[in-house]
C-alpha cells in the first residue's frame, strides 16, 4: 500500500513540475497578410518576434485581433496550450492582451512568393 501511496505522490509531483505555463510575446505584425498555404491556400498574417529582424508566415489566428490592412501593429499575445487539439489544429493558442502601438505605414522588408 505504500509503494502505491509513493508512486501516486511521485505522478503527482511529476505532472504538476511538468506543466506549462502561458507565455506573453510582442510580436510585431505586417501591415499586408502574404500568400500561403496551410490546408489550403490563404492569406497569412507576417510577423517579426521580438528581437528578430526576418518577417515569418504565422499561419494561425489571434483571438480579440483584427488586422486592418496598411498598419503596421505592435501587440502582446499570450500564448496558451491546447490540451486536446482537433486532428488539424494547432497545440498553441494565441489570445491579444492589448494593442501597444497602430501605426498607418506600409512594412518593409516583406517576403515575396
Amino acid at each position: 500500500m505504500k509503494k502505491i501511496f509513493y508512486l501516486f505522490l511521485i505522478s503527482l509531483f511529476v505532472m504538476t513540475a511538468c506543466k506549462t505555463t502561458d507565455h506573453t510575446e510582442k510580436p510585431v505584425i505586417a501591415s499586408e497578410r502574404g500568400d500561403c498555404v496551410g490546408v489550403a491556400p490563404m492569406k497569412c498574417l507576417l510577423i517579426k518576434k521580438e528581437g528578430h529582424s526576418d518577417w515569418e508566415y504565422f499561419y494561425d489566428t489571434i483571438e480579440g485581433f483584427t488586422h486592418e490592412p496598411g498598419y503596421e501593429y505592435v501587440i502582446q499575445v499570450r500564448r496558451e496550450n491546447v490540451v486536446e487539439p482537433l486532428a488539424d489544429q494547432s497545440n498553441l493558442k494565441y489570445v491579444l492582451v492589448k494593442e501597444i502601438s497602430k501605426t498607418k505605414k506600409e512594412s518593409e522588408g516583406l517576403p515575396v512568393r
